[in-house]
Formats: structure tokens, sequence, C-alpha cells
């Protein structure tokens, strides 16, 4: 246990830091790994693979991403900015690398092959772009003849571009809410929220004649017609679990489940533990977005509002996506559910989004006294 009489850059991090989301976080990252046991090892022995073969590689991303999640808490707010301006910069460059030299999957060029393991740049661009955007708009807050608004706007077309021309318009879906979130919270003109709200719906009508895969997944959706073998099996498989679930091991249906161990984990979770299991689990997810807003709705520094609401709104929104499609509440859409779901890349990027939650949470009594000694100085009120 680190002494509070104790000085240090340790203990002044174990001091300041958000116990409670710190332990929520890692408390999801290890329900995860208790679920990969569950969910992986039938899609690993269809491929050929060792049964545990994607236990071990999840077992070996979470070393790397608590790392990550805990050095990225140690920042200060300026250097969460500049962290976040360079992480932005070289993951959109891979963007538009990955258009012309990218793997190709399912139609789609959005990874580049390092060895065994895939990069998918857009991860990690999301929690960058946020913390950026975040940054754009409380410069214009503070200083209204600085163009952050604008910038912001051109930042965003610029990412909703290149996540089209992938295409990933499940990203794009999620980049645009949330960006459309903080710049609400930033004082959003009434004329901007009616034309970015006609701007989505003429979009989202754009996606459906454009792209032939979007265009089925909806009308699949909609009509249950088509294959519809994948949201068919998630919802067989949340049925038979019932409410206490079938018990680890003992799950059938997602044994057939093609991405078991992914974008469908939230199923396998509701077959062997059960639905009690998963309201507890979306519980979880909530209370995160919950405590992150609360955080965002005591500061007093625009920046760090901004950032942190827009970084649990991404969390809370891509879970709530994940889950709405394995309840067919949802057209069917590739996305994993934060920290639980298997994949390399996604399980770093959030681990990079929650190292700058922790970092921009933390408790700095410097920076109250400041900010207190500011307030009294607007309001003319002398000293103490």
């Amino acid at each position: 246990m680190v002494s509070r009489a104790e000085r240090g850059p340790v203990a002044d991090w174990f001091w300041t830091i958000d116990r409670v989301f710190l332990a929520t976080f890692v408390l999801l990252m290890g329900i995860g790994f208790m679920l990969s046991f569950a969910a992986s090892p039938p899609v690993a022995e269809r491929i050929g693979l060792d049964s545990f073969h994607f236990v071990k590689r999840h077992a070996a991303f979470l070393v790397p991403s608590v790392i990550i999640m805990v050095g990225l808490s140690f920042l200060t707010p300026r250097q969460v900015r500049r962290t976040a301006v360079i992480l932005l910069i070289v993951s959109l460059s891979m963007m538009i690398l990955a258009l012309f030299f990218g793997v190709e999957i399912k139609g789609s060029r959005r990874w580049f092959s390092i060895g065994s393991f895939g990069v998918q740049p857009s991860e990690f661009m999301k929690p960058a772009f946020v913390v950026v955007c975040a940054w754009l708009f409380s410069e214009h807050a503070r200083q209204p003849e600085i163009p952050g608004n604008l910038f912001a706007i051109i930042l965003y077309g610029i990412v909703a571009a290149l996540l089209v021309a992938q295409p990933d318009l499940g990203q794009t879906i999620l980049t645009s809410a949330v960006w459309g979130g903080m710049f609400f919270m930033a004082g959003m003109p009434w004329i901007w929220i009616i034309l970015l709200g006609v701007g989505g719906v003429g979009g989202l009508f754009s996606a459906y004649y454009i792209f032939p895969h979007v265009a089925s997944r909806i009308d699949k959706f909609l009509t249950g017609e088509g294959d519809t073998f994948q949201v068919d099996t998630a919802r067989e498989a949340i049925i038979r679990g019932d409410w206490f679930g079938q018990g680890p091991g003992e799950g059938i249906v997602k044994r057939i489940i093609p991405d078991s161990h992914t974008d469908f984990i939230f199923s396998v979770a509701a077959e062997e533990f059960g639905i009690l299991f998963c309201m507890v689990l979306v519980a979880i997810f909530t209370f995160v977005v919950l405590r992150g807003l609360k955080h965002a709705f005591n500061e007093r520094d625009d920046f760090n509002r901004f950032a942190v609401a827009g970084l649990v709104l991404q969390i809370g929104m891509q879970s709530m996506i994940n889950v709405g499609v394995n309840l067919e509440l949802l057209p069917a859409k590739g996305m994993t559910l934060p920290l639980i779901s298997y994949g390399g890349s996604s399980m770093i990027a959030i681990c990079v989004t929650a190292g700058f939650i922790l970092a921009l949470t933390r408790h700095r009594p410097e920076r109250r006294a400041q900010e207190r000694s500011l307030f009294r100085m607007q309001q003319g009120v002398p000293a103490e």
C-alpha cells in the first residue's frame, strides 16, 4: 500500500487517480479474458488452430494494453493533448496508406499486417480524434475569435471521408455520434443541429443506395429475409441461456456462431452465464458512462469536460451498438464490445481511451486552487 506521506510520481499517481474508474476498467478486462475461454475455442477449432490459440493471444494483448493504460494515466492534460495530436496524425496517415497498401478483408481496406499481428489504424484514430476535437471546441469557447469549431468540422469531414472510403460505415456512424454529442455540449447553434441532422439522414440514405452491403444488411434487418445466420444463432444462444445460463463450457449454440469471440461475445456470455450476467455487464458500461459524465459536469476546464465526456460516450456508444446487434435491435455490424471482445488493435486502442480518461479525471489540488483563485479575481473578491 502506498502511504499518503510518500512523495514521488507513483505515490502522487496512486492518491490522485480515480481508483473506481481504474478498478472498473480492470474488471471489464478480466471479464473479457474469462469469456475468451468460452467464446474463442470453437472458432479456433473451426479454422484448424489449437483450441486455446485466441485465449493465449488475448492474454498476450492484455499485458501491453494494461501497461499503455496505466502509462497514459500519468500524463497531464497538456501531455494528453500533445499525445493525441501525434497519435491522430500517425493514425490518419496510416488510414490513407491502408487505402492503397492495406490488406483487403471482406471488401474493405482497413488493416495492415505486421507479421501475425493486424493493425487497424482507425481504432487508434478514435480516442485521438475525440481529444483533439475537445481541444478545438475548448479553444473556441475560451477565445471566440479562434475558429476552433470550424477546424473541428473540417477535421470531422476528413475523418468521415477516410472511414467511408475504406468503407467502414459503422465506425463512421459511431464517430459522427460522438462528435455530434461533443459539439452539442460545446454550445452548437440550433441551425447547426438542424443542418447536421439533415446531413446525417441524407448520409444514411446515400449509404443505402451507394454501398450494396449496407443495403443488404438493412434489408435483412427490416424484412428478416436472406442470410441472417449470424444474428439468428446469436438470438438462439441468448434464448437458450435464459436467466442463469447453461454454465461455463456448456454452451452449444456458441459453437456455430462465426464471430463468437469478437462481435457476438455478448451472446456467448448470455448462453453460458445467463441474461442476469449480461444485465450486470450492461450496468458496468452504464456506470462508466455516467461516472465519466459526472466528472465532466463537475469540471470547470472546458477541454477536460469535453474530452472526458467524448471519451466515455465513445465507449458507451460502441458497447450499445455491439449489444444492439446481438439483440437484433440494430442491423448487423462488425464492432467489438470494448475491453471484452478479442482483438489486438481494438483492445489496445480502448486502453488508450481508458488511459486518457484516467489522466483527465485525476484529482489535481494545485489546479483546483488556481481555478478558485482565478474565479475570485474575476468576481472582484480579494485573495485569501
